[in-house]
């Protein structure tokens, strides 16, 4: 093997020339300069070393973010960022953990009566029959016919072209609507981020935040939401009271950490930005379940 010309000697990753004599690391970019594929073992102490080691980036994110409400939202305000995950990253990765529990642990219903044994008969007859009940309004097939009762006009048109176009194919989506629902929640909460982050702007128009710094904030906050959500889904009484006296109390805390100002306010805030939400929530989860059995 012939030795590198001094044109060889450069870094492989920004092109910087380094002489005949190359140090250890880059001086421009600061990669390693001698670059060579991973060993198993190497790759695995690098990923636990970053991550799962007490002193990881990981475990240090998820201390501060469960035992001082907004402590994390201030360090990546005040610019201390290079020691946590990244805002999104940490919602996104909780997020994601979250719903693959609850794809494969918990039993999440949106629409009950799935599991109706008129489903699967619908299926083999000539003229199905299979009605469901969606917060008191109804929709489905009876005798081959649509059904749909106190729902906007646009989706009875809508179901009405997806019935008309594959009755059976109806069927089979409206057969999975729930896990079609539970697989594309993390969409909807995603989508639904950036206005709560402008609820929250509107809110603390006095500030002097602009909006992106009120999206970490939720981001923050989210992510703490996604953890608490697995409580909810237990079905247990005592459980789901006290994760929601938590994020409540969490809620609070955490907006009086990177807000201020006097508690009564912050009570007043938290009750509009709730009421916001949740209306928010009211017109997303409908259209979550239509979107799951029409797309």
């Amino acid at each position: 093997m012939t030795a590198p010309t001094p044109a060889d000697l450069a870094c492989p990753n920004c092109s910087r020339a380094l002489g005949e004599a190359p140090p250890p690391f880059c001086p421009g970019c600061g990669q390693e300069v001698r670059v060579r594929p991973p060993s198993v073992g190497e790759f695995l102490q690098q990923f636990g070393g970053a991550y799962l080691s007490t002193e990881g980036a990981l475990w240090r994110t998820l201390k501060l973010l469960f035992t001082q409400p907004g402590a994390l939202t201030q360090h990546y305000l005040a610019g201390r960022r290079k020691h946590y995950v990244l805002p999104l990253r940490l919602y996104l990765s909780l997020s994601v953990l979250a719903l693959l529990v609850v794809r494969f642990v918990a039993e999440v219903t949106p629409i009950s009566g799935l599991d109706n044994p008129a489903l699967a008969s619908a299926l083999r007859s000539g003229k199905p029959t299979a009605v469901l009940n969606f917060y008191g309004s109804k929709a489905g097939i009876r005798d081959g016919v649509l059904v749909c009762e106190r729902m906007p006009r646009w989706v009875c048109v809508r179901i009405s072209e997806a019935l008309q176009a594959d009755p059976p194919g109806f069927l089979v989506k409206l057969q999975q609507a729930n896990q079609r629902v539970v697989a594309n929640w993390s969409v909807v909460m995603f989508l639904l981020l950036p206005l709560f982050a402008l609820g929250l702007r509107v809110l603390h128009a006095g500030s002097g935040m602009v909006y992106a710094e009120h999206l970490v904030f939720a981001l923050h906050l989210h992510a703490f939401w996604s953890v608490m959500l697995l409580a909810l889904l237990a079905n247990w009484l005592p459980l789901t009271v006290l994760a929601l006296a938590i994020m409540v109390v969490y809620t609070l805390m955490a907006g009086q950490r990177v807000y201020g100002g006097r508690w009564w306010s912050r009570w007043v805030r938290g009750l509009a930005l709730s009421g916001y939400y949740f209306a928010l929530l009211s017109v997303a989860v409908p259209l979550a379940v239509l979107a799951s059995v029409l797309l």
